[in-house]
């Protein structure tokens, strides 16, 4: 007698990836060893690339997106070059998969709304990598500053050029994610934008100075650059009652309080779980795709933190006092 099929609950979800660069690469290979989900297959038009990747991790290797919605999948995995986000995931969602694309969700804010009205129109899943709401350290921050009364978050996000990036500059490419962070750890929209950007080495802008303030009133900085030979990853976020320092790649967060009249203070180092957040990210959507609850950053949130990075490139308006933006 024959079985019935088993339900999506109970079965692993067929999963594909489609831009089998960096990133890519490393979702395939979270995914080939997550429970409950099935790497069926690699995309990439390098199929050189994508044969090595497929060959490791003992999936299929194609050439595109279109042979991989060919397979049957239930989710794909979209970390191509941002300028190909929307055609491809308007292909994935048309085909009732549900997704997940890589930050930025699209080029632009139009096309970032048409991949959301896309997937609530077609009823699948769609979920923004802004893999950095799931580092540990962030998390711990988070959990820190809980029912206090925010003041001012400062976050520092330097570096040296990565040779993988050559059609955006640092605000696209890396103050996205401290964006998506004060959206975030304010639980509140960013109402105004100071950016200061200069092209000093490249072709577009690699130093970046970005001030913000919320409809909550708390004061934000942002400060991300190419120019440093070292990687350094800080939040700083200030309270009524408290200070805490989280340090993104080192993986320490410190609370400052108790302040006294004397100047003296506690200090605390806080736990800080161990986890790979990629991992915990793409545990987060497939969660999210079986229908266990939304996605942890949504297609609108994605869109939100596109719009104020756009607003900070927006010319020679772009150097003048404080301007008020509309997101939405």
């Amino acid at each position: 007698m024959a079985q019935p099929a088993a339900s999506a609950e109970a079965r692993a979800l067929r999963v594909g990836v489609t831009g089998i660069g960096i990133m890519g690469s490393n979702h395939a290979r979270v995914l080939s060893q997550l429970p409950g989900a099935e790497l069926v297959a690699v995309a990439d038009p390098d199929k050189a690339q994508a044969q090595r990747v497929a060959g490791f991790l003992g999936c299929a290797a194609v050439g595109d997106h279109r042979e991989l919605l060919d397979l049957g999948l239930d989710a794909v995995i979209v970390a191509a070059p941002t300028h190909l986000h929307h055609p491809i995931a308007l292909d994935v969602i048309g085909a009732g998969c549900s997704i997940l694309v890589e930050k930025p969700v699209a080029s632009t804010v139009e096309e970032g709304r048409e991949i959301v009205t896309a997937a609530r129109d077609k009823g699948v899943t769609l979920m923004v990598g802004h893999v950095e709401r799931f580092n540990p350290a962030v998390r711990a921050v988070k959990e820190a500053i809980k029912d206090e009364t925010l003041l001012s978050v400062a976050i520092t996000r330097v570096g040296p050029f990565p040779p993988r990036m050559s059609n955006v500059g640092v605000v696209i490419d890396l103050a996205v994610h401290d964006i998506d962070l004060i959206r975030w750890f304010t639980d509140s929209e960013i109402t105004e934008v100071q950016p200061q950007t200069s092209a000093a080495l490249a072709a577009r802008e690699d130093i970046a100075l970005l001030q913000f303030r919320t409809a909550s009133g708390v004061l934000a900085h942002i400060n991300t650059n190419w120019l440093t030979p070292f990687k350094a990853r800080t939040v700083h976020v200030a309270t009524a009652k408290k200070y805490v320092i989280g340090d993104l790649l080192t993986r320490q967060v410190t609370e400052h309080f108790d302040y006294r009249p004397d100047g003296s203070y506690s200090t605390r180092h806080l736990p800080v779980a161990y986890a790979e957040p990629l991992r915990a990210e793409l545990e987060d959507f497939l969660a999210a795709v079986r229908g266990k609850r939304a996605p942890e950053v949504t297609g609108e949130q994605g869109v939100a933190s596109l719009a104020i990075a756009i607003s900070c490139l927006a010319g020679p308006d772009a150097a003048a006092p404080a301007k008020r933006i509309a997101i939405g």
